[in-house]
């Protein structure tokens, strides 16, 4: 049976996983960028800026394979968020980066991440947010360990 503080922990991490997908859908797909979903502009963010990843770096980051990746490249190629090009030495190796449009698209998504961090730490002092950082990382650990075990 699980304590009152487990089971208030459960409820809030429900309703916070529920809240962040609806918010975050919301305000990262605003009307500038109405024409991709919240997982391209997560490839987008995968992306990031500056210099050129190859598609299997990206898929790396995102856990998914360079064939899945594709899928969400070519779209963003066809809607102009991302550039791609093939190695200069070897040609099988594809180069990914974002056009100037991805990169307003980055952004905007990075603006949103930086105030939802922003509303979490706001009320904390030092030693919650050692706390606070401590309980992410255990959580990141068994989501992280979860995923592998599907596969």
């Amino acid at each position: 049976m699980m304590s009152v503080s487990s089971e208030a922990i459960h409820d809030i991490f429900r309703k916070l996983f529920h809240e962040i997908g609806n918010l975050e859908r919301k305000a990262i797909i605003t009307e500038e960028f109405k024409d991709i979903s919240n997982k391209d502009m997560h490839v987008i963010e995968a992306i990031g800026m500056g210099v050129d990843n190859t598609m299997s770096v990206v898929a790396k980051k995102l856990g998914i394979t360079a064939g899945s990746l594709t899928i969400s490249i070519n779209n963003l190629v066809n809607k102009k968020y991302v550039l791609r090009k093939r190695g200069k030495v070897d040609r099988r190796k594809v180069y990914i980066s974002l056009s100037e449009k991805g990169q307003k698209a980055f952004s905007h998504h990075k603006s949103f991440h930086k105030k939802l961090t922003e509303a979490l730490v706001k009320p904390l002092n030092q030693e919650e947010m050692k706390v606070l950082l401590k309980s992410l990382s255990g959580l990141f650990g068994f989501f992280k360990e979860y995923r592998e075990l599907e596969r």
